[in-house]
C-alpha cells in the first residue's frame, strides 16, 4: 500500500489523501519512488473544476504528473536503466507507432494519454512509468527544480516555438511558466519582454527574473509601453500563458503585423477573438501542447547547466510535506504561491 493524493468527486476541492495498492509494473514499465512533486497549473484547473476539467477528468483519480523520484524497480524488457537512478519523465503517453511518432514528432501524437490528467498521476509514494518516458537526471542540479522539469519544458517549447533574436517578445500569464520563460527568450536573444498579469507579487519575480516591463492590466495598458521601449509597430512574438480570455485578445490587439503567438496557456472557457485582426495583420499561432520528445528535454538540460537553474529556483516558494497538500493547493489556487513543491519523503 502507498498513500497517494486523490480527485475523489467531479466537483470543487475534492482532494484527499488515501491509501491505495502501489501500482504493478509491466515489462516495459519502470517503478519510481516518489522523491518531490510539484503542483501545476493544470492541478489547479483540476482541483477548481473548472469547465476544461469536467469535460475533461475522471473521478477518483491519482493526480500529479510533476515529479523526481529514483527508480525502485525495473521491467524485464528494460535496457538502458538501473535502480538507483535519480529520474524525471515525460508526462505524455503516446502510441509510439502512428506516423507522428514513427517520424520523431511524438507530440504530435493523436493518441496522447495524460499522466494525472487521462490515467492516474504521480501525487504518491510510488508510480509507474513506461521506460520510454523517463529522463535521468543530473544530480547536480537541486531536487525542487528536477520536480518541475514538466513545466519548465512548456515553458522552453514555448519560448523557442518562434525565432526571437532581436525581437520584441509579449508574455500573458506571470505564472510560473510565464516567469521561467522570461530569461530563456533573454538567453535566445530577445530585444525586449514585456509580461502581463494581475498578480503583483508575481510580476515583480518577473522583473527580477529579466523581464524588461511588467505590466499589472488592471491599471495599465499595454500600448503604454511601447514609446518607452521603443516598440514601432507592436510585439514581433508572443506567449500566451495565462488562460485568460481578455489576456489573449489584448495580445493580439497589441501585435505587430507578421507576428507570430504561441499558445500554451489552458482557457476555462473560449476566448473571444477578433479573427479579422488575425486575418489581416497575417498573425500566424501555433497551438503548444507538452513538449517536444525528447527534443525540449535536451536543450532544458543544457539551459539548467548553463545558468537556467539559478534564474528559475525564486519562483519556487513553497515547498511543503505531502501530508499537508491542502496548503499547498490553497497557497496556488489563490495566488499566494508561484510554485510549491510536495515532499514525499
Amino acid at each position: 500500500m502507498m498513500r497517494a493524493i486523490i480527485k475523489t468527486a467531479a466537483e470543487a476541492g475534492a482532494l484527499e489523501m488515501r491509501d491505495i495498492p502501489a501500482p504493478q509494473i509491466g515489462a516495459g514499465d519502470v517503478l519510481v519512488r516518489i522523491k518531490k512533486t510539484a503542483i501545476c497549473g493544470t492541478d489547479i484547473h483540476i482541483y477548481k473544476w473548472d469547465d476544461w476539467a469536467a469535460r475533461t477528468i475522471r473521478t477518483p483519480m491519482v493526480l500529479g504528473h510533476e515529479f523526481v523520484g529514483e527508480i525502485a524497480a525495473i521491467g524485464d524488457n528494460v535496457r538502458g536503466l538501473a535502480v538507483g537512478q535519480l529520474v524525471s519523465g515525460e508526462g505524455h503517453i503516446v502510441c509510439g507507432i502512428c506516423r507522428h511518432c514513427i517520424t520523431g514528432a511524438q507530440h504530435l501524437c493523436r493518441q496522447t494519454r495524460g499522466i494525472g490528467v487521462n490515467i492516474d498521476g504521480v501525487f504518491a509514494e510510488y508510480a509507474a512509468v513506461p521506460a520510454t518516458n523517463i529522463w535521468v537526471c543530473d544530480p547536480a542540479i537541486p531536487d525542487d527544480i528536477l520536480a518541475m522539469l514538466d513545466p519548465l519544458g512548456n515553458a522552453v517549447h514555448t519560448a523557442l516555438a518562434f525565432n526571437v533574436l532581436g525581437e520584441d517578445v509579449l508574455i500573458t500569464g506571470a505564472g510560473p511558466i510565464g516567469i521561467m520563460a522570461v530569461p530563456i527568450v533573454k538567453r535566445a536573444g530577445a530585444r525586449n519582454v514585456v509580461i502581463t498579469d494581475i498578480n503583483p507579487a508575481r510580476l515583480a519575480m518577473a522583473k527580477a527574473a529579466g523581464a524588461d516591463a511588467a505590466i499589472d492590466v488592471r491599471t495599465e495598458s499595454i500600448s503604454d509601453i511601447f514609446v518607452k521601449l521603443g516598440i514601432v509597430e507592436g510585439f514581433d512574438i508572443g506567449l500566451e500563458m495565462s488562460g485568460a480570455p481578455q489576456a489573449f485578445s489584448d495580445m493580439v490587439d497589441n501585435m505587430a503585423n507578421g507576428g507570430k503567438i504561441a499558445v500554451l496557456g489552458i482557457f476555462g472557457k473560449p476566448p473571444q477573438i477578433d479573427w479579422n485582426k488575425v486575418i489581416f495583420n497575417s498573425l500566424t499561432l501555433m497551438g503548444i501542447y507538452g513538449r517536444r520528445m525528447y527534443d525540449t528535454w535536451y536543450k532544458m538540460s543544457a539551459l539548467l547547466k548553463t545558468g537556467l537553474a539559478s534564474d528559475v529556483y525564486p519562483i519556487i516558494t513553497h515547498t511543503l510535506p505531502a501530508d499537508n497538500f491542502q496548503k499547498g493547493f490553497d497557497l496556488m489556487a489563490s495566488g499566494e504561491a508561484c510554485k510549491v513543491v510536495l515532499d514525499w519523503s
